[in-house]
């Protein structure tokens, strides 16, 4: 139980900072009218990556606790 409120956590913590960033990503194009493409890219792709990550964790967990499962 205690795993589910931990990724529950960092999936709520990475949305917020995908919030945030979008937020500073439009007042730094308010600004100076250039947009940081690289920039914005590299991050979502770097959040994107850990969403999967951890998404990847939880399937392999569950599956190996279903294998214990049918096995016992």
């Amino acid at each position: 139980m205690r795993k589910a409120r931990f990724s529950k956590l960092v999936v709520s913590f990475i949305i917020l900072a995908n919030c945030v960033f979008t937020a500073a990503a439009l007042f730094v194009f308010l600004r100076t009218g250039a947009e940081p493409t690289a920039l914005i890219a590299a991050w979502f792709a770097f959040t994107t990556g850990e969403l999967a990550a951890l998404a990847g964790l939880r399937h392999s967990e569950n599956k190996s606790r279903t294998d214990k499962e049918d096995g016992a």
